[in-house]
């Protein structure tokens, strides 16, 4: 085998590896029984989270879900980093709900072609509090309508992520103040 035939060899087990890691393989964390997604759309404030490295400094952090035409999510989170005085942080994943899944397990496209597992796995009857996870327990989101919420829930929210297998000592309240200063653009 010649250098080139190794390196496209390579190239190729490569791409393999890499689509199969974007595979739709089933959570093992438990999802909610069914997700009425035109219900669940609209805006989350992040309460508290186990955040990824670009949220780990967010404040007055909101996810914003829009239901398109084709079935896929188009999300907006937006945040601020450091301070609520800070500029505020945009990003525009798209969520694609996996068949099978009564709208409770998603795929989130930050870079194609990587989709990251986006798990319910809390929703309250009222859609006014949610927890989404991953199978691999790194993170995980508690959101509600509005950007508090009272402490019985809080507790309970941290309850359940427990018996979920996460450790609580990653958790990080997400600092939010509304209504902002008149100063202050539209976050």
């Amino acid at each position: 085998m010649n250098a080139r035939s190794r390196v496209a060899a390579l190239l190729a087990a490569g791409l393999a590896a890499l689509l199969a890691a974007c595979s739709h393989t089933p959570p093992t964390i438990a999802p909610v029984a069914a997700v009425d997604l035109p219900r669940f759309m609209g805006d989350w404030y992040v309460i508290a989270h186990i955040p990824s490295r670009w949220e780990r400094d967010a404040y007055n952090a909101i996810e914003s879900y829009t239901l398109r035409d084709d079935g896929s999510i188009a999300t907006t989170f937006r945040f601020r980093e450091g301070g609520f005085d800070a500029p505020v942080e945009t990003m525009h994943p798209r969520g694609f709900v996996r068949p099978g899944s009564n709208g409770a397990v998603w795929d989130m496209q930050f870079v194609w072609p990587i989709k990251a597992e986006y798990v319910v796995v809390y929703l309250d009857d009222d859609y006014r509090q949610t927890i989404i996870g991953r199978s691999a327990r790194d993170y995980a989101w508690l959101m509600a309508r509005t950007p508090t919420i009272p402490e019985a829930d809080y507790q309970a929210a941290l309850a359940r992520l427990q018996a979920l297998g996460y450790a609580l000592e990653d958790v990080r309240k997400v600092p939010q103040r509304w209504p902002q200063p008149p100063a202050a653009s539209a976050l």
